[in-house]
């Protein structure tokens, strides 16, 4: 930080507590125009600080610079084109893990990436290479969806899915095609309503229907199905048969689902400020041109 800033900074945190609400906002507005390099100061003034009215503004003042870098951050992924799942995956964690080290994520993604490359080989066919992910994912890593409590919002943060191993159907799909694809193999999140799905793309067969040679789910140990089964779930839900429901979807839809589901989850939980902060990053993918 610029020394000739902490002079005013100081003069700043120092107001923070004013009871004068005008006073309190004009010093609130300054210190959020400083952004990420006052969190650091405020976190320090907040620890050796006894009054509870202070460090009340300073957590607000901190979650609000943190969740501007959210919105533009996920703004940025989504205008470039949406390019890496991970990534926008990892920034919707940002919400609620700002501090997390996020390259420990990736590693651990990496790690069992390494465990299935080891088995892998040429002349497996596609249901044999799923069969090996299955294996090293959900036998050895012991992943599997979280039935018990299945509308925690934890389920959604992929940093916590790691650590415990349970997820939804989103975080836990998220991570299955991100290990697949960086052992190119072709499996990508199918967008089917009540239960994300991910399909296997036939890239030997254009004129394959809808480009998929089976489906997976995640969800269930990466049990495989095909295309009927998905067409025996939509009359079960009493909908009409559409191409998105069978086709792979883009990587914003994705992480407008887990952005969706996390709004349930806070919403159920009864977190109303949490749901209409992540209803400003729905808004953020609301175009659908993407």
């Amino acid at each position: 930080m610029l020394m000739k800033n902490m002079a005013e900074i100081d003069a700043l945190v120092k107001l923070l507590d004013d009871p004068d609400e005008e006073v309190f906002l004009h010093v609130q507005d300054k210190l959020l125009e400083y952004g990420d390099q006052v969190i650091t100061y405020l976190e320090n003034v907040w620890e050796k600080s006894l009054d509870t009215l202070l460090q009340e503004r300073i957590e607000n003042i901190v979650h609000t610079i943190q969740f501007n870098n959210v919105k533009q951050d996920l703004n940025l992924w989504y205008q470039s084109g949406a390019f890496d799942l991970l990534q926008g995956a990892l920034i919707i964690n940002r919400y609620q893990f700002p501090d997390l080290d996020e390259q420990h994520v990736i590693n651990q993604i990496e790690g069992i990436k390494r465990e299935i490359w080891v088995g892998l080989q040429y002349e497996m066919s596609s249901i044999e290479k799923i069969k090996l992910i299955n294996h090293v994912f959900y036998n050895q890593y012991g992943f599997s969806g979280n039935t018990k409590n299945h509308h925690d919002p934890q389920n959604s943060y992929l940093n916590q899915v790691l650590e415990s191993k349970k997820g939804n159907q989103i975080s836990l799909a998220i991570i299955y095609s991100t290990l697949a694809q960086k052992l190119d193999i072709p499996v990508y999140g199918v967008n089917l309503p009540q239960h994300f799905i991910l399909g296997y793309i036939d890239e030997s067969n254009a004129d394959k229907e809808h480009g998929v040679l089976f489906y997976i789910n995640a969800f269930n140990k990466g049990a495989i199905f095909g295309k009927h089964d998905v067409d025996q779930f939509l009359r079960q839900l009493n909908l009409d048969p559409q191409p998105g429901f069978y086709s792979p979807c883009s990587n914003a839809e994705i992480v407008r689902r887990i952005i969706r589901n996390l709004i349930s989850a806070y919403e159920n939980l009864g977190a109303i400020d949490k749901a209409a902060e992540l209803k400003e990053l729905q808004d953020i993918l609301s175009d659908t041109t993407v």
